[in-house]
């Protein structure tokens, strides 16, 4: 299958609706949906048909736009807003981004800003990301980061993919990132798309990968980051990163601005989403445990910020000591000054 950038555009204003494409569908198919209620909109952020901590925010903007618009009453409105606001609690996107624009007077401008700066934010992260990445390297990454994931052109995968472009050619190797896949339906699908290498692999053959497939660094994203550089992603990055620091391999996180929550001074505070057990119990349509198996199913943990080599933001690569220098990120220009 073909598809063009526009085809694979994650998430878009459709006049009066919020036009996404339905990422539980990938690869095998590539649908667009419309959510036009708040129940639409809560339903697409919860069952992650919209993912990825930026394209969920950006997501979250259109739709209370879309809300504003539809609901004259302001208390009413202020209980949908609300209800998009909690669909994903860990995510701290979602809620800046809610929060924005409801505080704007002008709410479907706001969201088209947020939605622009996210695109000028993702390719600024991908120019200031080619500084870690050597030529011919072999990169292991996990979840997805790319553009379905931010409504832009990524963060970790748009890293990744900018480099293979500017010709450094890397070769990634990707974590089907259990249990939902997201690595092995999503991440793969974008690279092939992009004509990068890569080579898919189970979560668990990580530590030998490192150990026998010469991977020079990690890259990942993130969905919260505290002060001290606490980083909450996808469930098995906290592993990746412990692994990474006995080998001896660099451990970055590519995250926007809007992912850093400068109200937390440590992820010990980081709320950790637990999902159906379902997910895990049952492999697509087969039930793969026993009947009343127990299950412990968090959608995220958080990495200690002592594993994380630096992060790459839209300002630049930002090494430790992270107390010191992630705090001044809070107060430096808002980069849509620059879109």
């Amino acid at each position: 299958m073909s598809f063009s950038d526009e085809d694979l555009s994650a998430v878009s204003w459709d006049g009066d609706a919020v036009s996404y494409i339905d990422q539980r569908l990938l690869p095998h198919e590539v649908a667009r949906k419309r959510a036009r209620t708040v129940d639409d909109i809560e339903e697409a952020i919860k069952t992650l048909a919209v993912r990825g901590a930026p394209a969920i925010g950006v997501f979250g903007a259109y739709g209370v736009a879309l809300l504003r618009a539809t609901i004259p009453n302001d208390s009413e409105f202020e209980r949908a807003a609300e209800r998009v606001r909690n669909a994903r609690p860990t995510a701290v996107n979602l809620a800046w981004a809610v929060d924005r624009v409801s505080a704007s007077r002008d709410m479907l401008g706001e969201a088209q800003a947020i939605h622009r700066e996210q695109i000028a934010i993702d390719k600024a992260i991908a120019d200031h990301g080619l500084e870690v990445i050597a030529k011919n390297a072999k990169i292991l990454t996990h979840c997805n980061t790319g553009p379905i994931a931010t409504a832009g052109g990524g963060t970790a995968l748009g890293v990744i993919i900018h480099a293979a472009r500017a010709g450094k050619k890397p070769h990634v190797f990707v974590d089907e990132t259990r249990p939902l896949l997201q690595g092995g339906r999503l991440t793969y699908f974008e690279l092939a798309h992009a004509n990068v290498d890569a080579t898919l692999q189970v979560d668990a053959a990580a530590a030998i990968a490192m150990q026998r497939k010469g991977i020079d660094l990690v890259i990942v994203g993130a969905d919260r980051i505290a002060r001290n550089g606490d980083t909450a992603n996808k469930i098995g990055t906290y592993g990746l990163a412990v692994l990474a620091a006995h080998h001896g391999i660099p451990f970055y996180v590519a995250a926007p601005r809007s992912t850093f929550d400068f109200s937390m001074e440590s992820g010990d505070a980081i709320h950790i989403e637990e999902r159906k057990p379902e997910e895990v119990t049952s492999f697509g349509p087969a039930t793969v445990a026993m009947s009343g198996a127990r299950v412990y199913n968090p959608a995220f943990d958080v990495t200690p910020g002592h594993l994380v080599t630096a992060f790459i933001t839209e300002y630049g690569v930002i090494a430790p000591p992270y107390l010191e220098t992630i705090p001044p990120m809070q107060h430096r220009p808002n980069f849509s000054a620059l879109v």
